[in-house]
């Protein structure tokens, strides 16, 4: 069994950070030029962070799947990125937001990391405007605020409808600058299919040119994975089809722990599914939640009527419209946290409630904010997101409510990580999305792209030099090392068996399998039963994968078909993972909401005596069960409660 060590520094913690900082072991300028990382993934956490350890002296060298590291999905965020300036005079502080992240995370993550987010977090602000980055700003010139999900302060600082964006040009504007300097050296359409370790140690990688076709091998002291979440397991999910699970499936594969893989999160407002052949689903900003109230019809028989489409949402009568959020949590209202508001929306549709031709929509409207405030100021904050919506639609948002139905968005699990950020691999990160640390079992709305940043400029530069202190004697590494031929022999003999399986069914017929049982099994409800049987669906479906699946075009040239066919393997075992992580965790808490564990009123039910702990899963070998290997959390500054936003 792994020994985990979380390195989670002695003392108080708002002293950890600063005290870790002081203790860990620094390399010089001339020895960073001696020392080679490979950071995989150029979003807005591994651009940030290749920029920053190219700045610094190090030789970096970049990769994406991307034609370009601009196209990134970081790009796609949309609502903003939470730091505590505390700019609203409303009474915010680090420790609140602490407390927010640890309690919206429903207190499955551990405090020493989040307080260090908390604690950087103005940090990011302060480096984006340095950047240029055009955050929206009051009539006085001072940077504006609104508000997000689960918290009662104005802390989410943002550009318009496309904050990722934004932060992404500025990062990639100061990558551009180290790849012109020739500090980064940069590999777009390449993509991760293998880690090599030699010795213990994470020394370098094997990657598919996605253009030519051809293996290849690259090396370097340290590796860090920058390469986001596996929403795509879904199949249907808000993030763009690229986006897979490879790079930190072969992490896994290598020895590296994957902590808690049922965390997914379900974001609440996204436009519903509206037919079998849609390929992904699209995000409406959390943002539109500040001005959109959240209802539904409170008579069945008016619902009937708009699932059939004989009234529009206008010809129901404000008194009877049930603005259930309001009612259910009147602290909070339309802004509690995307599992509470998501669960809520099911809810009213499973009991019949629903607004669209499937039953499976509810009202965003935002009549009332254009009443109160004016259609100028509405169009203003969110003109882009309407403008998307009445593209995709053909509804137009200022005059009807939006339909929304809750989606896949995001994924809180991930590759396990200690205080620096290190896997349990020596020499291998994992930051940003990839990584478990920072969001426990619920991510609160607008703290991804904070952990990103805070990730990628003002953790990893400090912590990988710990490691990399002890690396200075070791020379470049050989790339003709029998571990590396022995990897890229793996690699080619894993593409080679795929392609030459020449079945009748395509990739994306096994992906949308996939996607319908983790859906109905592994998604918003879970239970024994189905989480048992997602296992034995889940194994059917691989069989008939390796028997029955036809990859079209050349092997050796560029081939779409094979690039998927890859992803899917990998998140056929990884779905796999997930159900045994479901059912392993028989409490609900935050996106993970099991029905046996619920309190009287419906909401998700903790069991802190039995599962205060992170579930690090381990690879035992094709074909065989993982083996749990358990982080406990502590809790010495924020008292464990049931969740109430009420």
């Amino acid at each position: 069994m792994t020994v985990l060590n979380s390195k989670i520094p002695a003392g108080p913690i708002a002293e950890k950070w600063s005290s870790h900082k002081a203790a860990i072991k620094v390399v010089s300028p001339a020895n960073k030029r001696k020392l080679d990382i490979i950071v995989v993934g150029t979003g807005l956490a591994g651009g940030s962070a290749a920029a920053s350890m190219a700045e610094m002296g190090y030789n970096v060298k970049a990769f994406c799947y991307q034609d370009s590291g601009r196209r990134a999905h970081s790009i796609a965020a949309q609502g903003g990125i939470n730091a505590a300036k505390n700019y609203q005079n409303d009474n915010d502080s680090v420790h609140r937001l602490f407390y927010d992240t640890v309690k919206g995370g429903d207190y499955r993550a551990r405090e020493a990391n989040v307080h260090r987010l908390s604690e950087v977090s103005g940090e990011i602000i302060d480096q984006c405007v340095a950047q240029g980055v055009p955050f929206a700003r009051e009539y006085g010139g001072t940077l504006s605020n609104r508000s997000f999900g689960g918290v009662l302060v104005s802390r989410t600082f943002y550009a318009r409808g496309q904050t990722g964006q934004q932060l992404l040009l500025g990062c990639y504007a100061s990558m551009n600058r180290m790849i012109g300097q020739g500090k980064i050296e940069m590999h777009e359409r390449s993509e991760l299919l293998d880690i090599v370790i030699i010795e213990g140690k994470a020394r370098g990688i094997i990657t598919r040119n996605l253009v030519t076709g051809e293996i290849e091998r690259h090396s370097a002291h340290a590796v860090v994975l920058a390469t986001g979440g596996y929403s795509n397991v879904f199949f249907l999910s808000t993030n763009a089809m690229g986006c897979n699970a490879g790079a930190a499936w072969q992490a896994y594969k290598n020895g590296a722990c994957f902590a808690n893989p049922c965390y997914v999160q379900i974001h609440p407002t996204c436009i519903p599914i509206h037919g079998e052949q849609q390929s992904k689903l699209t995000l409406m900003s959390e943002s539109l939640r500040n001005d959109g109230r959240v209802w539904t019809p409170k008579k069945k028989e008016d619902a009937v009527k708009l699932q059939k489409g004989q009234i529009t949402a206008n010809d129901i009568a404000e008194e009877d419209r049930d603005f259930y959020l309001e009612r259910r949590y009147p602290s909070y209202g339309n802004l509690v946290p995307r599992d509470v508001a998501s669960r809520a929306a099911k809810e009213r549709c499973d009991e019949g409630f629903g607004v669209n031709e499937t039953g499976k929509a509810v009202y965003l409207d935002f009549k009332y904010s254009i009443e109160r405030l004016g259609k100028d100021v509405i169009e203003a904050r969110y003109g882009n997101l309407f403008q998307m919506y009445e593209k995709i639609t053909a509804a137009n948002p200022y005059e009807l409510p939006m339909q929304i139905y809750p989606a896949i968005h995001y994924t809180m699990g991930g590759i396990w990580v200690d205080y620096n950020l290190m896997t349990n691999v020596p020499g291998l990160y994992a930051i940003g999305e990839a990584n478990f640390s920072d969001h426990g079992a619920n991510r609160l709305g607008a703290s991804a792209l904070m952990q990103g940043l805070a990730d990628g400029y003002f953790v990893l530069p400090y912590t990988i030099g710990d490691y990399l202190a002890d690396e200075i004697q070791v020379p470049r590494i050989d790339v003709n090392h029998q571990e590396f031929v022995k990897k890229e022999k793996a690699v080619t003999d894993r593409m080679t068996r795929l392609y030459n399986i020449k079945g009748t069914k395509t990739v994306d017929s096994f992906h949308k399998r996939l996607g319908n049982v983790m859906w109905e099994n592994i998604g918003m409800a879970r239970n024994e039963e189905g989480l048992k049987l997602a296992i034995k669906e889940i194994q059917a479906i691989r069989k008939d994968f390796y028997k029955d699946l036809r990859i079209p075009g050349d092997y050796d040239a560029m081939n779409i078909e094979l690039e998927k066919a890859g992803r899917v393997e990998d998140f056929l075992d990884l779905g796999e993972l997930m159900a045994y992580d479901a059912l392993d965790r028989k409490e609900s808490c935050g996106g993970h909401y099991r029905e046996e564990s619920t309190t009287e009123d419906g909401e998700a039910k903790r069991d802190d005596e039995n599962f205060a702990y992170v579930s690090a899963w381990e690879y035992q070998g094709e074909g065989k069960a993982p083996k749990l290997n358990k982080e406990e959390l502590v809790f010495e500054n924020v008292k464990l409660t049931q969740r109430s936003y009420k």
